[in-house]
């Protein structure tokens, strides 16, 4: 069956609203996918047992669904519940003349909704290949897949990206132009970027076993 095309915005629901520092905001469902793509770790906000836990974790994503998977035997992948899950990159810190104007540059997405437990065997392995290719792309063709026992050692959940609040900011200190500019104090942004490094074999590996292209490619790239 063919699906409806995703409305270009997003939705703006009471847990999306953008109530402080609306000009970061963005409902562009563009610049969410590009700051779930620039990134492959997220953080899951989930309630344990009445309490609230947050859990770093991979992910993948298509069109419609963001996959996170782990142990069946974790608590916080029970499915079924509602969870808040976060990305967020670190593009600067934000150094003003007062203490009081620094900040960062940065971009973040925050994702609520019922998190569901996938059951399909096609929908499961076709989630866990979006969330290898995510992390290391190249590698599901690459490496052995997961076998039946492994898959069913497996939780996968899928979040739907129709619930999502995006915020983005970008540019120099906010006090260039008050009193504090007389204070002859330097100001400005400290960029912070990350890089992959050179690939370090595991030491049980035989003797020139070579790099294979989509890993050693990487090396020296950006990351984010």
């Amino acid at each position: 069956m063919t699906q409806e095309p995703l409305p270009a915005r997003l939705p703006v629901t009471d847990r999306t609203r953008h109530r402080r520092l609306r000009e970061q905001g963005s409902l562009e469902r563009a610049e969410l996918e590009a700051i779930l793509d620039a990134a492959f770790v997220c953080h899951l906000g989930v309630l344990v047992d009445g309490r609230p836990v947050v859990v770093p974790t991979v992910y993948g994503r298509d069109e419609r669904w963001l996959y996170l998977h782990g142990s069946v035997a974790s608590r916080s992948l029970a499915g079924d519940t509602p969870v808040c899950v976060t990305v967020t990159h670190v593009d600067g810190l934000v150094l003003a003349r007062s203490v009081f104007e620094h900040g960062v540059n940065y971009r973040s997405a925050m994702i609520h909704g019922i998190a569901r437990k996938v059951t399909d065997p096609e929908e499961k392995l076709a989630g866990l290949r979006r969330l290898t290719e995510h992390s290391a792309p190249g590698q599901w063709s690459y490496a052995r897949r997961p076998n039946r026992r492994e898959l069913a050692a497996t939780t996968l959940l899928a979040l739907s990206l129709q619930e999502a609040s995006v915020k983005i900011r970008t540019g120099a200190p906010d006090d260039g132009d008050g009193p504090d500019a007389a204070l002859g104090l330097w100001a400005g942004v400290l960029p912070l970027t990350t890089v992959w490094g050179a690939p370090e074999p595991d030491p049980a590996l035989p003797a020139r076993t070579a790099v294979p292209d989509h890993i050693a490619r990487r090396a020296g790239t950006r990351h984010g």
